[in-house]
């Protein structure tokens, strides 16, 4: 039986035709399709991930071995500090109690002659005052030598720093406001002062 070729159908276009002009060829299977994209791309509203922002957060244990870490060294610090202040405290100690010693030594010899002039009163009586008198000097030579001069000077004018005044007198040749007599001396000067002396001034007109 002879076989006839098929005719086409002239309603159905023919897709290796050409599309006459003007005319809209229907969408192919294998062309792609217009749409919003479906991946990741710089246009898309995701939010970057944890690694993205350098790295992972760090976890609770870190933050606890963190805080663990300052806490121990604040420990040692206040114990530093504490370890510091004893030592310091010491070593205050240990000077005044060298400086007290320092300053008994330096009266000793006085001390010493005191006895001296006492065991020699009874086979020279009158021989005592002198020595009295030398163990005072001794002894007033040892404060200046520490820092505290004496100050029993009559005839200069009134200092409030250096003299505590203790009476008024009338003297008529002694310029007023000046120093006619120290009861009792002075030792020292300004914040190094043990005391002031006390004396008398004469009476202003």
């Amino acid at each position: 039986m002879p076989i006839h070729p098929r005719e086409s159908d002239p309603a159905v276009p023919d897709p290796a035709d050409p599309a006459p002009e003007g005319a809209v060829r229907p969408p192919r299977g294998d062309l792609p399709r217009s749409g919003p994209p479906t991946g990741p791309g710089p246009d898309t509203d995701e939010e970057p991930g944890p690694d993205a922002a350098g790295g992972p957060a760090p976890s609770e244990d870190e933050h606890t071995a963190e805080l663990k870490e300052l806490e121990d060294r604040w420990r040692r610090a206040l114990a530093d500090l504490d370890n510091l202040r004893k030592r310091h405290t010491r070593e205050l100690e240990r000077e005044r109690t060298s400086e007290r010693s320092r300053t008994a030594a330096a009266f000793l010899p006085v001390v010493d002659n005191l006895e001296l002039a006492l065991t020699h009163a009874g086979s020279d009586p009158g021989a005592i005052v002198e020595g009295v008198r030398a163990v005072r000097d001794q002894a007033v030579n040892v404060l200046e030598l520490l820092g505290y001069p004496r100050h029993a000077e009559t005839g200069v004018a009134f200092d409030p720093a250096r003299h505590e005044v203790v009476g008024v007198v009338q003297d008529p040749d002694a310029p007023p406001g000046t120093v006619v007599e120290v009861l009792r001396p002075g030792y020292g000067d300004g914040e190094r002062q043990l005391r002031p002396a006390a004396v008398t001034v004469a009476k202003r007109e």
